[in-house]
């Protein structure tokens, strides 16, 4: 009895205690969306609308939860044989994201109020598929390993396919959710081969012991590494939209209902970047020497595109206007992506870059899919010569949307976007990528034309009938998305300090 004692005292518990605190936000974000799908099948449908502002108070309640996280301090699913090694970490990497995602999905599901009514798409289906991908857009900045980056990829994707093409009897909406659909499962085989090559490399899923297995990979294996470490990154740059894995975006963009589109713009992109910064930078630091000239390459590709596409939109053409959203995103992604390919010359932690750069983006960005949602309520073409005339309209509107598109394009007023390029370019800089930098200023130069060319629209006097047309009053929850990101945008002009504090702290546990 003495020895079965001495035995089970000298053996690792293999029962493990859950830090509820740390995993609340996604836990909150999972639990109101199953919640709110069986609470569809008891619910009349004069009284569907209360699921979505249970959704939007579920969103809230999970973005409350990240404050007990912001020490950045708590981890759990650990091994037990190797405690540093987790699947779980709120560190201030994760906590940012996190914030991102949850406040993004936040004021989707403000625009969506009014637009599942109006379009009348099934309210039960539409909340439960956002609050699902909301919840692993939150799992994937927290996901230390393999199994869990993938599973949390996959289930912050898959409801957005159907999201996507919730709009039922339409052309664009059911052509956008196929091509979606196509790149993404690409993305995901891609990206799963790719993670197999490297478990066979290195033996293990977590993150540190792969970076570790990385720095001394027999010689028999060392191709087989190389390979996986490129798949990986193959798969993620589909889900960042970088070119030449961007052909799904104009068009998923223009088929999607609108707050779906700023949401794929926004949460969408922050789970690609998420991925790619965590497999880069803690997975697959011995292997810099081939994904970071990889991701610069692909930063000028997608940067250059993009912007040349966004200049080529023509203002009468229907649906230009969210066509030019989108081929923007595509170059903002550029833009992401050059702090990452800079820490492969100089330290991890000048992702800060791109944190900061993606806060100013999600804030400014949604904005502006809301000023459309607007407009669209009255102009369902969405071209952007149906913005002329829009400050006479609608004065706030047109004001907001104005500060946006500047905040975009790094110009003041909008000194956030301003700054948060500033931030990007001395990252480039830094790491001796000074072809990078100058291409960077180019694009931002070009981006200059189309910004301006739709700022200038909204401020010109309406045309003969379109100037007589009847004002009609702006759903209150449009309005407050509106209002909630032009807020944000104005604070973080007057104090950037705010933003771009990530930029230069610490950002992974130790």
């Amino acid at each position: 009895m003495t020895a079965l004692t001495a035995l089970a005292a000298e053996t690792p518990s293999l029962v493990q205690s859950v830090d509820w605190t740390a995993i609340a936000p996604v836990v909150i974000t999972a639990v109101v969306g199953l919640a709110v799908l069986v609470a569809d099948l008891f619910t009349a449908e004069r009284h569907k609308p209360v699921l979505g502002w249970i959704s939007v108070a579920g969103l809230a309640a999970a973005t409350a939860a990240l404050i007990p996280l912001r020490a950045g301090d708590r981890s759990t699913f650990c091994l037990t044989a190797d405690p540093e090694a987790c699947s779980y970490v709120a560190d201030h990497f994760t906590v940012v994201v996190q914030f991102l995602v949850l406040a993004g999905a936040l004021l989707t599901a403000l625009l969506s109020v009014t637009a599942v009514r109006d379009t009348r798409m099934p309210a039960g289906e539409y909340w439960f598929l956002l609050l699902s991908s909301a919840a692993g857009a939150a799992l994937l900045p927290a996901s230390r390993d393999l199994a869990t980056l993938i599973v949390a990829l996959e289930v912050a994707s898959l409801p957005a396919f159907a999201l996507v093409g919730m709009r039922r009897g339409d052309r664009l909406s059911s052509e956008a959710a196929l091509k979606f659909f196509l790149s993404s499962v690409t993305a995901t085989a891609v990206s799963l081969m790719g993670v197999s090559f490297v478990y066979a490399a290195t033996g293990s899923m977590h993150l540190t012991q792969v970076a570790d297995g990385l720095e001394d990979v027999p010689g028999q294996l060392d191709t087989l590494a190389m390979a996986g470490v490129a798949l990986t990154l193959v798969g993620f740059a589909f889900k960042t939209a970088a070119v030449p894995f961007h052909f799904w975006v104009p068009d998923t963009y223009v088929g999607a209902p609108l707050p779906i589109a700023g949401y794929l713009s926004v949460v969408g992109k922050a789970v690609g970047f998420t991925g790619l910064v965590l497999v880069t930078v803690i997975a697959f630091p011995a292997y810099s020497q081939i994904w970071g000239p990889a991701l610069a390459v692909l930063a000028a590709l997608t940067m250059t595109l993009g912007n040349a596409a966004a200049l080529r939109q023509s203002p009468v053409r229907p649906h230009s206007a969210v066509r030019l959203l989108a081929w923007s995103s595509v170059g903002q992604a550029g833009y992401l992506l050059v702090p990452i390919a800079a820490a492969a010359y100089t330290e991890r932690d000048q992702i800060g870059s791109t944190l900061a750069y993606a806060l100013m983006y999600a804030a400014v960005n949604l904005g502006a899919f809301a000023v459309a949602a607007l407009v669209a309520r009255t102009k369902p073409l969405h071209r952007i010569s149906d913005y002329r005339g829009l400050y006479a309209e609608r004065p706030l509107a047109a004001l907001s949307l104005a500060f946006f598109l500047l905040c975009l394009a790094g110009l003041p007023p909008g000194i956030i976007g301003l700054f948060a390029k500033v931030t990007v370019f001395r990252s480039a800089v830094d790491a001796g990528l000074g072809w990078l930098a100058v291409l960077m200023a180019v694009n931002v130069v070009i981006a200059l034309y189309y910004y301006l060319r739709w700022t200038a629209v909204l401020f010109r006097a309406p045309e003969g009938a379109e100037g007589a047309q009847a004002r009609t009053k702006a759903p209150w929850p449009v309005a407050a998305a509106i209002v909630a990101t032009a807020v944000t945008a104005v604070v973080l002009s007057g104090a950037p300090q705010l933003v771009l504090r990530v930029a230069s702290g610490s950002l992974f546990a130790q």
